[in-house]
């Protein structure tokens, strides 16, 4: 049986877009300022939209990980 990859919705490559820009920003932030918080983070927000498929999740987690940057930046 062969898989058959889908092509991800608009919403999807929207989601990926967007919250790929913001942990480029915080990596980048947080590699100059020497702090680990907004540097994981940012990998983290840069990575994870490859893994998930569900719209719905993948705006749950990345605006959560958006969040996360304000508390953890310090």
């Amino acid at each position: 049986m062969r898989y058959i990859a889908r092509m991800p919705s608009p919403a999807n490559l929207f989601a990926a877009l967007i919250f790929g820009v913001v942990g480029l920003a915080a990596f980048l932030y947080g590699k100059k300022q020497a702090k680990m918080g907004p540097l994981v983070i940012g990998l983290l927000l840069m990575i994870y939209p490859y893994f998930i498929e569900e719209t719905w999740i993948l705006y749950a987690i990345g605006v959560t990980l958006t969040v996360a940057i304000y508390f953890f930046r310090d």
